[in-house]
């Protein structure tokens, strides 16, 4: 009997440091995604501010950034979304 309980213990053991480190994959995603989110909104602010002051030419460049930037937090929230499952 007292083998079974010390089995069952490193068991929920083994299983909360496996959620600890899945806890800091996500939380290292979640902060990248961060990141990104706001690089976009500054790629935005800074292509709009040069669209307005007569510069035509920054509005291809900056919407495929903004684009790359919109598909690499989609692949971040997809692999967040089966590390879950």
């Amino acid at each position: 009997m007292n083998d079974s309980y010390s089995e069952s213990k490193s068991t929920g053991g083994d299983r909360s440091a496996m959620r600890a480190q899945r806890m800091t994959v996500v939380y290292g995603i979640t902060s990248f995604i961060l990141v990104l989110v706001i690089g976009q909104i500054w790629l935005v602010t800074a292509s709009v501010n040069a669209y307005l002051g007569g510069n035509d030419a920054i509005v291809l460049p900056a919407a495929i950034a903004s684009v790359i930037g919109l598909f690499l937090n989609l692949g971040l929230l997809r692999y967040l979304y089966l590390l879950e499952q």
